[in-house]
């Protein structure tokens, strides 16, 4: 995005309610330079899509314990809120300004219907509140 004049990256699983990274220094400078986002994987390779309780991936291996317990803690949040981890993860990306669009990933028609779904599911304010207040999201994160 420095070295070239872009109109569209893909920014594949590093910005999502588990990794955030990307809002210090790249985000800004996409929104800086009118670069627009398709946010990849939202739910870090299905790790805010399935259950927990088995193996799961995170960066194309098994998803150490640490981000199982962070994907944990991010759905307790959610049903205290009674808001499904998926919307959430959908949702959030898409609510920074650099954001066009969001690749959530589909196998089935079944999948691709409700990942349309969580995109349009309402989600209160305070999950927000609360996830910021659980530090399980930057302060500084855009939300819808």
């Amino acid at each position: 995005v420095r070295a070239f004049d872009l109109d569209y990256v893909l920014l594949a699983g590093r910005y999502t309610l588990l990794e955030q990274g990307a809002l210090d220094e790249f985000l800004p400078l996409c929104v800086e330079r009118g670069v627009k986002i398709a946010v990849g994987g939202p739910y870090n390779s299905g790790v805010l899509a399935r259950g927990l309780d088995g193996p799961v991936s995170y960066d194309y291996e098994i998803a150490p314990q640490s981000v199982i317990d962070r994907a944990k803690a991010l759905g307790a949040v959610c049903r205290r809120n009674g808001v499904d981890l998926k919307a959430a993860a959908i949702q959030f990306v898409v609510a920074h300004p650099a954001v066009a669009t969001v690749i959530p990933g589909a196998t089935t028609l079944e999948e691709l219907e409700q990942n349309l779904q969580m995109a349009q599911a309402p989600i209160p304010s305070a999950l927000w509140d609360d996830l910021r207040s659980e530090k399980l999201i930057n302060p500084d994160a855009p939300t819808p």
